[in-house]
């Protein structure tokens, strides 16, 4: 299951996403992993998320976050859930790009009985039809 938090910049998207994280820490039977842009959540989830800043592993374009993602559930069979924060700085704000990569991650959680969660800053209103089904 895939589901996609978008909204304008200051619209609570990142509050919802840290809402979303402690409801899966607290109902998950597996191991809940957040990928961020830059070091900004080490204070506000809780210790057992495992957070992971993409600058680091110099993440910046769809085929490195796929990448990365199947890496890390072929490490880790017990992620259950994954929760991307800010997905246009992670790998550019290449709307088909984007839109490919959210369908890509539909078909990666469904086979890998996952929930990937993630926020895109853009208008909802003018999203891709492809998208509006995951909002």
């Amino acid at each position: 299951m895939i589901h996609v938090i978008m909204g304008l910049k200051g619209s609570g998207k990142t509050k919802k996403l840290i809402d979303a994280i402690h409801d899966a820490v607290a109902e998950a039977h597996g191991d809940v992993v957040c990928i961020e842009y830059g070091r900004k959540l080490t204070y506000d989830v809780t210790y057992k998320v495992r957070l992971v800043d993409s600058q680091e592993y110099g993440i910046c374009s769809p085929e490195m976050l796929k990448g990365f993602l199947s890496g890390m559930h072929a490490g880790n069979f017990d992620i259950t859930n994954v929760f991307i924060d800010n997905l246009y700085k992670t790998i550019g704000s290449d709307t088909d790009a984007a839109v490919d990569f959210v369908e890509w991650c539909a078909k990666f959680a469904e086979n890998n009985a996952m929930e990937i969660t993630m926020t895109i800053s853009a208008d909802p209103a003018t999203a891709p039809e492809a998208l509006k089904k995951y909002l």
